[in-house]
């Protein structure tokens, strides 16, 4: 069974998997286009950070971050071990929930180009692409998504 729940992204088990993540976009992305959260930022007020488990083991992280009228998908990952589990699904849903219930009108999210499965994801959870949002700007490693809710 998996269980989503929030979480301090300080949890040594919870940093492993953000430096995890943080590496693997390091190693695919040029630094001017990583948009990750540094795990002291998770912390932040307006930020929600959520982990899923199974049993005692963290397998998956993700964030919303509250903007002026929506939520950003944030520090998405899951353990390779734990892919194809579910895990990302459940961790999206529960992003969703919370949404709804802070009363947000969209979800938004910037993902690497290349992050095919990431793409595959979203689209199953009714996320379309749109135009950069935020403080972003085009770039050529990275596309934006959008869902209403």
């Amino acid at each position: 069974m998996i269980i989503v729940e929030r979480t301090n992204p300080h949890d040594p088990q919870a940093t492993a998997l953000l430096q995890a993540s943080h590496a693997l976009m390091q190693s695919l992305f040029p630094p001017e286009d990583n948009a990750y959260l540094s795990i002291d930022e998770l912390c932040g007020a307006d930020v929600h950070f959520f982990a899923a488990r199974r049993g005692t083991i963290l397998r998956g992280t993700g964030a919303l971050a509250v903007k002026d009228g929506y939520g950003e998908i944030k520090s998405m990952f899951v353990d390779p071990d734990a892919r194809g589990q579910g895990v990302a699904d459940a961790i999206l849903r529960t992003l969703e929930d919370l949404a709804h219930e802070t009363g947000l009108d969209e979800m938004k999210l910037e993902t690497g180009n290349t992050l095919r499965a990431a793409h595959k994801l979203y689209e199953r959870h009714g996320f379309v692409l749109c135009s950069p949002f935020g403080d972003y700007t085009a770039n050529a490693s990275s596309i934006f998504m959008k869902k209403q809710l």
